[in-house]
């Protein structure tokens, strides 16, 4: 199979995905959830892998391309010099089970083993209890026979797998 990247007008990409989709063209728009933090509250929501583009996959000689730059949503075939960019199939291949990855992994979660990696608390385990704000977590670190709960940065924490 070969897959050619398609570049979406600006927040427009599920537009182009179902106008192409309803011309009959096999698409892949990978998304990932992430987390952002709106009105001070945690919230999840999906996201363009790649902003901008969405795959297709078509044969040379569909007559669909030359519906595609007048499709709702489409700006344009990613293309060097007047020739569409041929992207193999193994490479969708390995994007696609890079997003199997990353979404069965879905993130730390309360009650998780961590391993502090840097700073004050390096190489101690502790416990992961919630997120406090965009950057940092609360852990639990056992500390003279006594839990306590320590705000750390999120970039020092690692997963204890």
């Amino acid at each position: 199979m070969i897959w050619y990247a398609i570049q979406h007008k600006p927040a427009q990409g599920n537009r182009a995905l179902e106008n192409l989709q309803n011309q009959g063209v096999t698409c892949f728009y990978p998304k990932v959830t992430v987390e952002k933090i709106r009105a001070g509250k945690r919230i999840k929501k999906h996201e363009a892998l790649f902003p901008g583009y969405l795959f297709i996959n078509l044969d040379n000689a569909d007559p669909i391309w030359s519906k595609l730059r007048s499709t709702r949503g489409v700006i344009r075939v990613v293309s060097f010099a007047n020739k569409p960019a041929v992207i193999d199939d193994q490479t969708i291949q390995l994007i696609k089970s890079g997003l199997e990855q990353v979404e069965s992994k879905g993130g730390i979660k309360p009650g998780q083993s961590i391993e502090i990696a840097s700073g004050p608390f390096a190489g101690l385990s502790a416990i992961f209890q919630a997120y406090d704000g965009e950057e940092r977590a609360i852990v639990l670190i056992s500390f003279m026979q006594k839990q306590q709960a320590v705000r750390v940065p999120l970039s020092s924490i690692q997963d204890q797998c």
